[in-house]
């Protein structure tokens, strides 16, 4: 990988910046990979046995990314006792967004009533999340005076960009949500430093190449299957393979302190199997990772955030617990940071 990462510090003052609730949200309609390998004229466990992924969900005809977000951020609000108008900034990632513009950010802040929040998104895939979180502390750490709470979100709705003949995507990626508000708390709580990356030699890695301004969306475009993902899966296992355990070891560095002292790893995970098999090379104990991809499968921005709310739901985090959160994606994209979990 090259690209050199952008640091963003917590505020030198008494304070930092904490997740302060999560909240996910997904797609009633669920497709069990046994169909789908049917679907594919494969074998009914082929798709779980490399992947995995049990099933994943499905978005319905009318439902779009805005939506899914804006239920998953109604339910991060609500978990950490907030109203819409307590939210000043709306930082959302998404690949699938509702059009090319405006910011599907602006259509949530809409939807949610948030009219004192500034709104925008992030375009760096499945790294969003950490990114999204990057703008939020930014942002916070400058205010002054006003609402004093972001809204990170990942969403994606990846079923309406799927070639149904690429087994390669077809049986990795799933629709789903999920958000956490991000506000202040007292030292020593709080998100430590935030490592970002990116290498944009290799941003044909993974990429929905027509429907910009490159390949605008036309007979030939659409002809040629030009507005569904395209994936290199050769070189995004190769990626995967080597960025986890480098950020596992960069994350614990800059924090001081070693793998094993983390309480939860909170990776992307657009191969549950593949990314809990890299625990060991990581210097992790299995039980370390939250692996939450069985029943969602890729989420993209929204598998970090999906994960970690299923931690906070399912497991419950103690205050002074560290929990790194890693993300990487398309891009290629990468971010990680450890976060001195808050009291509730």
């Amino acid at each position: 990988m090259s690209g050199r990462p952008y640091e963003v510090r917590p505020s030198t003052e008494q304070q930092s910046w904490a997740i302060r609730g999560t909240g996910s949200f997904l797609p009633a309609e669920q497709v069990s990979s046994e169909d789908l390998s049917r679907a594919m004229g494969l074998e009914p466990e082929w798709i779980e046995r490399r992947t995995g992924i049990r099933r994943r969900h499905v978005a319905a005809a009318g439902e779009a990314a805005s939506d899914l977000a804006a239920g998953a951020a109604r339910r991060a609000m609500d978990a950490g006792g907030l109203r819409p108008e307590d939210i000043g900034l709306i930082v959302l990632g998404t690949s699938t967004p509702d059009e090319l513009g405006p910011s599907t950010a602006c259509r949530v802040q809409a939807a949610l009533g948030a009219w004192n929040a500034a709104a925008f998104d992030v375009a760096a895939a499945c790294t969003g999340f950490v990114y999204g979180l990057q703008a939020a502390v930014g942002w916070l750490a400058t205010q002054r005076g006003g609402s004093p709470y972001a809204l990170v979100i990942g969403v994606e709705v990846y079923s309406k960009f799927l070639d149904p003949g690429d087994r390669g995507t077809r049986a990795l990626f799933g629709d789903g949500a999920a958000a956490a508000v991000v506000g202040a708390v007292p030292a020593p709580y709080g998100i430590g430093t935030l490592t970002l990356g990116s290498d944009g030699s290799r941003a044909g890695d993974v990429l929905i190449p027509a429907g910009g301004s490159r390949i605008p969306a036309g007979p030939a475009s659409l002809a040629a299957g030009g507005h569904t993902i395209r994936m290199d899966g050769r070189a995004v296992r190769d990626f995967i393979t080597a960025v986890f355990p480098r950020l596992v070891a960069e994350a614990t560095e800059i924090a001081g302190v070693k793998p094993s002292d983390l309480a939860l790893v909170v990776p992307h995970q657009p191969n549950p199997r593949l990314v809990a098999s890299l625990a060991p090379e990581a210097g992790l104990d299995p039980a370390q990772l939250v692996i939450a991809g069985h029943d969602v499968g890729n989420i993209g921005a929204a598998s970090l955030p999906y994960a970690l709310d299923h931690a906070v739901r399912t497991r419950g985090i103690e205050p002074g617990e560290l929990v790194l959160l890693a993300g990487f994606g398309a891009g290629l994209t990468w971010g990680h940071t450890v976060i001195t979990w808050p009291p509730g």
